[in-house]
């Protein structure tokens, strides 16, 4: 593959990839949440069990300031709690609380809506080839923001 291809296909996965993101935000919104792109980034690193905002801070790839503070905004709107941590007196687990959980499911349904767009476009079978292929590329994730 020449440079040039390289680089297209780079930016196209990068435009996906942000379309996709923005699909999912904006059907969270229509179905009643109010969000933003990082708390999505932020509920699959807490999902099924919770997490501290230090491993927050590394998943994001921010300060753990940040995610301190992003933390506070979670549990502000109600999508998260701090709990104590079952390991460790000093931590918090941060963990998602039923309207957290309710938006997660919200997203999963704008994800199933936004992927049913590349199935008209590319029809069913190349959709779930696209995504095996990818699944051979990046199997592990993590699913996060790429600032």
């Amino acid at each position: 593959m020449q440079n040039s291809e390289a680089l297209s296909l780079s930016f196209a996965l990068l435009a996906a990839a942000g379309e996709l993101t923005r699909r999912i935000n904006d059907g969270v919104v229509a179905r009643g949440f109010e969000g933003r792109p990082v708390y999505g980034f932020v509920f699959a690193r807490l999902a099924p069990d919770g997490a501290t905002a230090t491993d927050l801070a590394t998943h994001l790839g921010v300060t753990k300031q940040a995610a301190s503070q992003l933390v506070d905004e979670l549990v502000r709107k109600g999508y998260v709690v701090r709990r104590p941590h079952p390991d460790d007196a000093r931590a918090r687990l941060v963990v998602l609380t039923g309207r957290g959980w309710e938006c997660a499911r919200a997203a999963e349904e704008a994800a199933a809506e936004a992927v049913r767009a590349w199935g008209e476009l590319l029809g069913e079978a190349e959709v779930r080839a696209l995504g095996r292929q990818l699944l051979r590329v990046a199997p592990h994730g993590p699913v996060r923001p790429s600032w």
